[in-house]
């Protein structure tokens, strides 16, 4: 991948301005000079990014891309067990909703959530539909459960509203 690879390299190069600011940190007390305590300190904050850089190159950055899965916003997160997302007030076919909710699931997991007595993460989706001028209506088309411990959850369960999903406004086409 080429974004571990970045930080492998930039933690390589880090790694030796921290060898090289060390020895400017000996040299300094063999010299007695007075920047040698601020030779200290950009020593260590050479050392700690290039810490950070090589653990970052450790980890690979990867993203669950679902195809079909349209464009979303989250709305409200608990940082816990409930999620809202929003969809545009377009037509939204089940498989489109089905593969946007599976995309919000894999985004939005995190070992960091806290899980409540059933250990569940459910997401719901809605939309916002304007029936007159001033008036808006929120209007909730599914939900996804997942675990909160398992990454990929064979197990996860997708509800659609199907009544709601026809409630949304027709292509003008």
């Amino acid at each position: 991948m080429a974004e571990t690879t970045s930080f492998l390299i930039a933690g390589e190069w880090l790694g030796i301005a921290t060898l090289v600011c060390a020895g400017l940190v000996i040299l300094g007390f063999i010299f007695q000079w007075g920047i040698r305590f601020r030779l200290i300190g950009v020593t260590g904050f050479l050392g700690v990014l290039s810490a950070g850089l090589i653990a970052l190159s450790l980890v690979p950055f990867t993203r669950t891309v679902i195809p079909g899965a349209l464009r979303f916003s989250r709305v409200y997160d608990s940082g816990a067990t409930q999620v809202v997302i929003g969809l545009p007030p377009k037509p939204i076919t089940e498989s489109e909703l089905s593969a946007t909710l599976q995309q919000a699931a894999s985004d939005l997991y995190s070992l960091g959530r806290l899980g409540g007595g059933d250990n569940q993460l459910t997401i719901r989706a809605r939309t916002i539909l304007h029936p007159e001028p001033g008036i808006s209506q929120p209007l909730y088309l599914g939900q996804i459960q997942r675990s909160l411990s398992q990454r990929h959850d064979p197990n996860m369960k997708i509800t659609l509203d199907q009544e709601n999903l026809a409630r949304l406004p027709q292509s003008a086409a």
